[in-house]
Order: C-alpha cells, then sequence, then structure tokens
C-alpha cells in the first residue's frame, strides 16, 4: 500500500510512517507542506491514502485537499490535526476527507482510523 504524508512537522511525519509500516506491504512517500504534496501527488501517484495535516505554510492540508478532489474523488484522505471544533470538521468533510483523526493521538488511534477509512473506499490495483 503506498501512502502520502503530508505534514510540515518532519516528527510528525515520523510518527505516522512508524504507523503506516506496521500494516504489510506500506511505502510512505512524505511531503512537508501542500503544495509539496501536490507535487508528489502527479509525479509519484497514485496513492492508496493520504494523511494529511490541515495548518502548514506555503499550502494547507485543507487546500490541498481541495485541489486534490478537482481530479481524485476516490483516494481516501485522512485528516489529521489540532483543529478539533465541530465547523472545522464538517469544513473538512466538506472539503473532501473520507476520516478526521485529532491530533494528539495514539498509534492505535491511527491505525483504527486508517482501517475504518480503507473499508469504506474502494481499493484501486
Amino acid at each position: 500500500m503506498k501512502v502520502l504524508l503530508v505534514d510540515d512537522s518532519r516528527t510528525m511525519r515520523n510518527i505516522w510512517k512508524k504507523v503506516i509500516t506496521t500494516i504489510n506491504n506500506s511505502e510512505a512517500v512524505e511531503a512537508g507542506d501542500g503544495l509539496e504534496g501536490l507535487k508528489a501527488v502527479k509525479e509519484q501517484g497514485p496513492f492508496h491514502l493520504m494523511l494529511v495535516d490541515w495548518n502548514m505554510p506555503n499550502m494547507d492540508g485543507l487546500t490541498m485537499v481541495k485541489k486534490v478532489r478537482e481530479t481524485n474523488k476516490t483516494t481516501p484522505i485522512i485528516m489529521v490535526t489540532t483543529e478539533a471544533e465541530k465547523p472545522r470538521i464538517i469544513e473538512a468533510i466538506k472539503a473532501g476527507v473520507n476520516n478526521y483523526v485529532v491530533k494528539p493521538f495514539t498509534p492505535e488511534t491511527l491505525l483504527e482510523k486508517i482501517d475504518e477509512t480503507l473499508k469504506k473506499v474502494p481499493q484501486p490495483a
């Protein structure tokens, strides 16, 4: 499974990567902001899953999700963020995220959200 990890914090990406590598045959591609994330989607996609932070420099995660959804309606996207207010969660879902994880979280919580998300969405070959 090929997963795109988009967060301006290298530490957070490393945490996500450790969780992702517990899933069989998973490969993680990293991006430091939404612009790098879009570039990775173009140059290294398709991805089976994207984990995207909301608050980043250059291009935030919500903008990135909207741009991805202009051409890709199917790849599951999980927003992983400190934005926990209900209106923000609704905004992210309207933008096209499939699930939402609030930081801080445990590795088990992230794995549960990934599993739950992938079960709901048909996967590419």
